[in-house]
């Protein structure tokens, strides 16, 4: 095994090792009652570990500086196409 495929193993151990610790740590942080913070405390958890996918196992790190705009653009056009019809849905329930 050369030396690179051996590095990239142990990155992607230590990767994984991080999201599972994550996923325990998110189960952890929603049996404590945090009052308001318990949403801002998850995506928090949430946004890490898709950082790590992203960076790591989409090979996004070390990517090109266009391939980046690309990923940022079409996460956030997706992210919008989400707010507007949850906007939507939100606005248009009968409230009693």
């Amino acid at each position: 095994m050369s030396e690179h495929s051996s590095s990239s193993l142990v990155t992607y151990v230590g990767i994984w090792a991080a999201l599972i610790f994550g996923t325990i740590l998110t189960y952890f942080a929603a049996r404590i009652d945090l009052g308001p913070f318990n949403a801002a405390v998850a995506l928090t958890i949430a946004t890490t570990k898709t950082l790590l996918v992203a960076l790591f196992f989409m090979h996004l790190k070390g990517a090109s500086e266009k391939l980046l705009k690309l990923v940022v653009i079409s996460t956030v056009f997706f992210l919008l196409i989400l707010l507007a019809l949850s906007m939507a849905d939100y606005g248009t329930r009968a409230w009693s």
